[in-house]
């Protein structure tokens, strides 16, 4: 699904009233109503009960205010929070509030930042926290009661990581982020959760502030999918389930191993042997036929004996336990790789000289597809502009900002302030999918599109949750073929949040282990797939 600007909003909205006769009013009940069933969904009538809705005079206030009747009609008692004179309400916004007030909910008018000081203790009490202040059309900087009423949502909320309130949630936009993109100058509500209407914004996607939205919900109101694809202009895509429809996802009853492919695993040297480990297990849950891990002489029985269903190949080692590069001598990996469908390469290398000099050589002169991750990436530090001589048809690199940054020459904050605009010019730049890790992980294509996939949570910010990943995209780019790279890659990045997501919903994010993320790969899987043949 495109992501799309304020005005294309706009535009989808019109357009949907125009030619499809669904109105305005009818589309703002709509929204209101999905924010209300999430915030029941979530936790319960408990956690739903007493909740402190905040709007503002525009639409997005008018989308509170359907949440806040429909609260007070299910007998859960919102208290709404007014900052603005009802004499200025307009269109939908004013129908919406004068059905809220026949409601019986409890209103309060905070004409000033007098009023707003005599009331805010109250919102500390609240269990849900609705922010409906400013909505997508937010033009500059957010100052005055506004900005005051922002920042302290944040205090109370300690930039959404008290535990009380139970949940910040933003009505399609977080107020205060812009939604084309470019940097907020003011405050901007962080938010547990937003659920935005029809598509996603921009700048919820790919801003430095997208991180304010929390966890992103998109849900449909009325508007056709085929409006988004015919009003977007945006070269950026939000990565879910419809994204991969087309995949054979669904194997054929005389399928046999060497139908999904045989990735080759270069991973793993002394004291790092968890890294090639956990990646082999991904690409096996991800659905290769086959997997071979070529490591280390020295490390190789660790390795082997960790999953009966590896092969694995032992390559010559330096004196530390790290691949030598003397493995280059008389085709000696040439014969290894033959025949491979994939090679995914640097999970636990290690950095020795010898082995990054392997690396390259590698990358250079290998004729199949290449996934380099990890130290594989770092043997290119400085270097990236080597990637572009391979002789591989396809390569996907995935570094975190980290690693991006010693890539490019440039600092973390540099990367951060434009990760879009990097992947995509290094994408161009090198002719290679580049996998950008970080939160709303982005894949950009070396013809310049960009997928953005906004599965996972914090729990995977740990050390084997990148192996994962190159296993899993491993896995899905050898079973569905150089045909469907691009596409199988934003599957793997996709499910890998979505599994770990999985393994945290009963549980705390802080104690996911990576490898848990490979084990509820297949659950995981199989209710992706489900649910996907439920939408057809």
């Amino acid at each position: 699904m495109k992501a799309l600007t304020a005005a294309e909003m706009h535009e989808v909205d019109r357009l949907t009233t125009e030619r499809h006769g669904i109105p305005s009013l009818q589309l703002m009940e709509n929204a209101g109503k999905s924010v209300f069933d999430y915030i029941r969904s979530f936790g319960g009538d408990a956690a739903a009960s007493h909740a402190s809705v905040l709007c503002g005079k525009g639409n997005n206030g008018g989308d509170g205010y359907v949440v806040a009747r429909l609260l007070q009609e299910a007998g859960l008692q919102p208290c709404v929070y007014l900052f603005a004179d009802p004499q200025t309400l307009r269109g939908d916004a004013a129908e919406n509030f004068l059905r809220l007030k026949k409601s019986g909910a409890d209103i309060r008018i905070i004409p000033d930042p007098d009023g707003w000081h005599a009331t805010r203790g109250e919102l500390a009490k609240s269990r849900v926290v609705v922010d409906a202040l400013l909505g997508t059309g937010l033009k500059g900087r957010v100052e005055g009661l506004l900005a005051s009423v922002i920042t302290d949502v944040n205090t109370i909320s300690r930039d959404a990581t008290a535990t009380r309130p139970d949940a910040v949630v933003a009505v399609d936009t977080p107020s205060g982020l812009p939604s084309d993109g470019e940097s907020a100058a003011g405050p901007i509500i962080r938010a547990h959760a937003t659920v935005t209407f029809t598509a996603p914004k921009i700048g919820q996607l790919v801003s430095r502030d997208a991180g304010s939205s929390g966890k992103l919900f998109v849900r449909e109101i009325g508007s056709p999918r085929e409006l988004i694809e015919q009003v977007g202009k945006s070269s950026v895509r939000w990565s879910e389930p419809e994204e991969f429809r087309d995949l054979p996802l669904i194997r054929k009853a005389d399928s046999h191993k060497g139908n999904f492919g045989h990735v080759l695993i270069v991973a793993g040297s002394r004291g790092k042997t968890g890294a090639a480990i956990l990646a082999g297990r991904a690409a096996l849950r991800a659905g290769a036929g086959l997997v071979t891990i070529a490591t280390a002489d020295a490390v190789l029985p660790l390795v082997a004996s960790a999953q009966p269903e590896f092969m694995t190949e032992p390559l010559l080692s330096t004196k530390l336990g790290t691949i030598s590069a003397a493995n280059l001598k008389a085709g000696r990996f040439s014969a290894l790789a033959k025949n491979k469908t994939l090679l995914a390469i640097g999970p636990g290398l290690g950095t020795h000289k010898e082995t990054q000099r392997f690396v390259r050589s590698l990358v250079q002169k290998a004729e199949q597809p290449l996934l380099l991750d990890a130290d594989g990436l770092n043997a290119f530090a400085g270097r990236a502009k080597e990637f572009a001589k391979r002789k591989s048809p396809q390569l996907a690199v995935t570094p975190h900002p980290g690693e991006m940054a010693r890539l490019c020459g440039l600092s973390n904050d540099k990367v951060q302030s434009d990760r879009l605009g990097l992947a995509l010019k290094s994408a161009k730049s090198w002719n290679a999918y580049v996998i950008l890790k970080g939160f709303h992980t982005i894949l950009a294509t070396p013809d310049g599109r960009a997928f953005v996939n906004t599965t996972g949570n914090p729990g995977m910010a740990k050390g084997g949750s990148g192996d994962v990943l190159t296993g899993i995209l491993a896995g899905m780019a050898a079973q569905f073929g150089p045909t469907n790279w691009e596409r199988a890659l934003a599957l793997g990045i996709f499910l890998h949040g979505l599994a770990a997501d999985d393994a945290t919903a009963s549980r705390a994010e802080a104690a996911l282990l990576s490898g848990e993320i490979a084990d509820h790969l297949p659950e995981t899987y199989r209710r992706f797939v489900a649910e996907l043949q439920q939408r057809a």
